[in-house]
């Protein structure tokens, strides 16, 4: 199929009319000349921009714990948290899903972030990708998902067609839906189960939803994967557990955090960290509970890696 100019000038029109409705594409005119003011008054109105932030994330609080509640009871069955977005929604889903494997010793695949354009795009702008609600159906077919999955597509806009035809494809297999948008009303919460809208208002330079809008995205994507790794029993009170300790920073903090949770002295952490081959919950219940290392693992496969579970049944 060919598309004429006057159909390419009635696209532009139809999408421009559009965007000019969103809260996040509005223009300020009182900044209108912020590139006349000084860097450190320029510096004092962004920051003052982004403390409205955590305010505007407050409000959707109990619509947060709602879908968090949803996605941790899928994962223990199981399914994965997959995130799908394009351009910076993209790069903030892909970076949360990239720290859960360090943070809580999860699978690469039970955390998952997809960006329109593959992951050249983290770098480098994919033009065309987030128009596509088709390459985001492809994307979600190679992961062959299922009821106990969960796609979270994230768009500052609440329209991107990457994003909504995630969602879209997701609910049509059953799969646990969150819509993450910045706008009031968006097709994107309208096509999820969860719609989470974070209304930041405009930003400092108009449409850059790199800015207040990916703040606010950042801070709720922490608050699903963390959330939900807690409710997992991956954290031992608010100590990462199940941390990986893949280089010597992470050694280190495996250590202190064997010792905060235990108080035992270092001779006995590195008697228990030998004894259950550095696995730092297997670790806490030899001391704790008084099993050696088979014994902790046992009573953790069997309490689902839930550490305080465990315990109590090292004591019963």
């Amino acid at each position: 199929m060919t598309f004429s100019t006057a159909d390419a000038s009635s696209n532009h029109h139809s999408l421009r009319a559009e965007l000019e409705t969103l809260t996040t594409e509005a223009f300020r005119p009182e900044l209108s000349e912020i590139d006349r003011l000084s860097t450190l008054e320029i510096a004092k109105i962004m920051n003052a921009e982004d403390a409205t932030v955590p305010t505007a994330v407050a409000t959707q609080l109990p619509r947060i714990a709602a879908a968090i509640d949803a996605v941790a009871e899928r994962m223990s069955r199981g399914g994965r948290l997959i995130y799908a977005g394009a351009g910076t929604a993209g790069r903030l889903g892909v970076l949360d899903a990239s720290e859960c494997p360090p943070t809580f010793n999860t699978d690469p695949s039970e955390v998952v972030g997809l960006i329109a354009g593959g992951p050249s795009a983290m770098v480098t702008s994919v033009e065309g990708a987030e128009d596509s609600k088709e390459l985001a159906e492809a994307d979600l077919k190679e992961l062959s998902l299922t009821p106990d999955d969960t796609v979270v597509g994230v768009s500052a806009s609440g329209r991107t067609p990457y994003a909504v035809g995630a969602v879209e494809h997701a609910r049509a297999r059953g799969a646990l839906t969150i819509g993450l948008s910045c706008n009031a009303h968006s097709a994107l919460a309208a096509a999820s189960e969860h719609g989470i809208e974070i209304v930041v208002g405009p930003e400092l330079l108009t449409g850059s939803t790199r800015l207040k809008a990916g703040t606010a995205q950042k801070l709720v994507l922490n608050m699903l994967s963390t959330i939900t790794m807690i409710r997992l029993g991956k954290t031992y009170g608010n100590l990462m557990v199940d941390v990986r300790a893949s280089n010597e920073k992470l050694r280190a903090r495996s250590r202190r955090i064997v010792a905060l949770a235990t108080g035992a002295s270092d001779e006995e952490i590195e008697q228990a960290l030998t004894a259950t081959d550095g696995e730092v919950k297997n670790a806490i219940l030899t001391i704790l509970g008084g099993v050696d290392g088979p014994t902790a693992a046992r009573l953790l496969e069997e309490s689902d890696g839930r550490l305080r579970a465990a315990l109590a049944a090292s004591r019963g």
